[in-house]
C-alpha cells in the first residue's frame, strides 16, 4: 500500500468519524426538538379543548361533533370523540402537510416520543386528544437526509482535495524510491537533484551523502583487495624465491661436498705423496708440498664448516630438533666462552618451509648475538602447539642501538634480518627484534598453527 493511499484512507476515516459525530449530534437535537414540540402541542390542544368543549358538550353530542368538525386538524394531535357506548363519533382528518409521505419506521421509533393521551370526560361521551409526531418526524428525516448528503459531499470533496495535495507532496518520494532501485541494481553513480519540501530535501541530501560514502567505501575496498592481491603475490613470489634459494644452497653444498671436497682431498693426498718422495732429496720442495697439504686440510675444514650453513643435512635427515641441537653444539665448540641454552618443545613435526624458517631464524639470532652483540649467554626457546609456533632468542649482549624502532632493522647492513622477516611473513607469521631485559636483544618469531604456503610456482623454462 502506497503512502499516498494510506494518508487518503486516514483522512477519509477521520472525515467519516467527524460526519458521524455531527449526524449523531444532529439526531440527538432532532429527538429533543420533536419531543418538546409534540408534547407541548398535545398539552396546549388538550387545555384549549377542555375550556371550550364543555359549552358545546352541554348542548349535546351533535353540537360537540359540529364544533370539532369546525376546528378541524390540530397540529401534531389526533382528536377522537366517543359516544356513550364507546362508539367513535368523530376523528380528526389526516394532516394535509406532506400528505402521503412518511419517515422510516425505525427512524420514527428513534426520534418520536411515546404517544401522549389527554382525555376529557362528558356525561354522554369522551373526547380524547392523542399526540401524533409523524409530521415532525418527517421534517426531521428530511433534514437528516440533507445533512447526510452534505456530509457525503464534504467527505468526497475533502478526500479529493487531500488526494491531490498529498500527490503533490509525496511526488519527490517517488524519485527517491526510483533512485534507491537504481542503487540496488548496482548503479553507484546515481544522485538526486534538490527536492522540494523540507523532509524530501533532507532525505535527498542524505541519500546523496550516503551514495558518496558508499562509492568511497567501495573504492577503498577495491584498493584493499588489490593491495591484498599484490601482497599475496609478493608473498608467493618470496616463497618461490626462498624455495629456490634453499634448492641452490643444497646444490652448492652437495657440489662442495662431492666435487670440491674430493678435489681438495686429492690435492692433499698428492701433496703428501710428493712430500714423501722429496724427503731427503729437496728440502725446499718438500716444505712447499707439505705447505700445500696443510692449506688443503684447512680448506677442507673451512668447506665442511660452510656446508651446514648452506644446507644443514641433519635437518633433512633427523628433523628440526636434532638440527637445532647440532647447530648449537657447533656454535658452542666455536665459542667455548659463551653459554648457549636450547629448549625445544614440539608436539609434532613442522612443515618443511616452517622448519627451515625456524632454523634460519635461530642461525641468524646466534650470529647476531655473538658477532654484533658480544653476548656471553644466549637462550633459544622453541615451542609449537595448537596456537602456533613460537621462537625466542634472548641474549645478554650490548643490545640494540639507542633509538632503534620496534621490529626488524631495515637499514643497510642488516640483510640477514630483512631476509628473515620476508621469509617469516611469506608464511603468514611475524618477526621482530626487541630490546632485552635488562640488556641484550630479543628475537621473536611467531608462525601460525599451520604455516602451509601455497604450492610453489614453477617458472617457464628459458629456451
Amino acid at each position: 500500500m502506497s503512502l499516498r493511499l494510506k494518508i487518503n484512507l486516514i483522512v477519509a476515516a477521520l472525515t467519516l468519524l467527524f460526519a458521524a459525530a455531527l449526524v449523531a449530534l444532529q439526531v440527538k437535537g432532532m429527538r429533543a426538538s420533536v419531543n418538546e414540540e409534540v408534547v407541548a402541542a398535545n398539552r396546549v390542544a388538550a387545555q384549549l379543548l377542555n375550556r371550550s368543549a364543555w359549552g358545546y358538550a352541554a348542548r349535546g353530542t351533535a353540537a360537540m361533533q359540529g364544533y370539532l368538525q369546525g376546528v378541524g386538524r390540530i397540529r401534531s394531535n389526533d382528536i377522537t370523540l366517543y359516544g356513550p357506548g364507546g362508539q367513535v363519533l368523530y376523528e380528526s382528518p389526516p394532516s394535509p402537510y406532506k400528505a402521503g409521505r412518511e419517515a422510516p419506521a425505525w427512524f420514527a421509533e428513534l426520534i418520536a416520543p411515546p404517544p401522549s393521551v389527554q382525555a376529557i370526560e362528558f356525561p354522554d361521551g369522551k373526547l380524547e386528544v392523542r399526540s401524533n409526531a409523524s409530521r415532525a418526524v418527517l421534517d426531521a428525516w428530511e433534514d437528516l437526509l440533507q445533512l447526510l448528503a452534505a456530509s457525503l459531499a464534504l467527505v468526497l470533496t475533502v478526500n479529493l482535495l487531500v488526494l491531490w495535495l498529498v500527490g503533490r507532496a509525496v511526488r519527490p518520494f517517488g524519485r527517491i524510491v526510483a533512485a534507491l532501485g537504481e542503487l540496488q541494481a548496482g548503479r553507484f553513480d546515481v544522485s538526486l537533484p534538490p527536492l522540494p519540501g523540507q523532509e524530501a530535501g533532507a532525505i535527498g541530501a542524505a541519500f546523496n551523502r550516503m551514495v558518496g560514502v558508499l562509492r568511497e567505501n567501495l573504492e577503498n575496498e577495491r584498493r584493499a583487495l588489490r593491495a591484498e592481491r599484490e601482497l599475496s603475490d609478493s608473498r608467493e613470489l618470496a616463497r618461490w624465491i626462498d624455495h629456490h634459494i634453499e634448492q641452490e644452497r643444497r646444490l652448492i653444498a652437495r657440489e662442495l661436498h662431492d666435487e670440491l671436497g674430493q678435489s681438495v682431498t686429492a690435492m692433499r693426498s698428492m701433496a703428501l705423496s710428493i712430500a714423501q718422495r722429496l724427503q731427503d732429496r729437496d728440502a725446499q720442495s718438500e716444505q712447499a708440498a707439505r705447505l700445500i697439504a696443510e692449506e688443503s686440510s684447512r680448506l677442507y675444514d673451512a668447506m665442511h664448516g660452510l656446508i651446514p650453513r648452506l644446507a644443514p643435512p641433519v635437518l633433512d635427515a633427523l628433523g628440526l630438533e636434532e638440527a637445532l641441537a647440532d647447530l648449537v653444539e657447533r656454535t658452542r665448540r666455536s665459542h667455548p666462552a659463551v653459554r648457549i641454552e636450547l629448549k625445544v618443545a614440539l608436539s609434532a613435526s613442522l612443515p618443511p618451509d616452517a622448519a627451515i624458517a625456524i632454523y634460519r631464524a635461530v642461525q641468524e639470532g646466534l650470529t647476531n648475538a655473538l658477532r654484533h652483540g658480544q653476548a656471553t649467554r644466549v637462550q633459544v626457546t622453541l615451542a609449537a602447539g595448537p596456537e602456533g609456533v613460537a621462537l625466542d632468542v634472548v641474549d645478554d649482549g650490548r643490545g640494540l642501538p639507542e633509538g632503534t624502532p620496534a621490529g626488524l632493522p631495515a637499514r643497510e647492513g642488516h640483510y640477514g634480518l630483512r631476509w628473515l622477516a620476508e621469509r617469516v611473513e611469506s608464511l603468514g607469521g611475524q618477526a621482530s627484534l626487541e630490546p632485552g631485559v635488562p640488556t641484550g636483544a630479543h628475537l621473536v618469531v611467531r608462525l601460525p598453527p599451520t604455516p602451509t604456503p601455497n604450492p610453489t610456482p614453477t617458472p617457464d623454462p628459458t629456451p
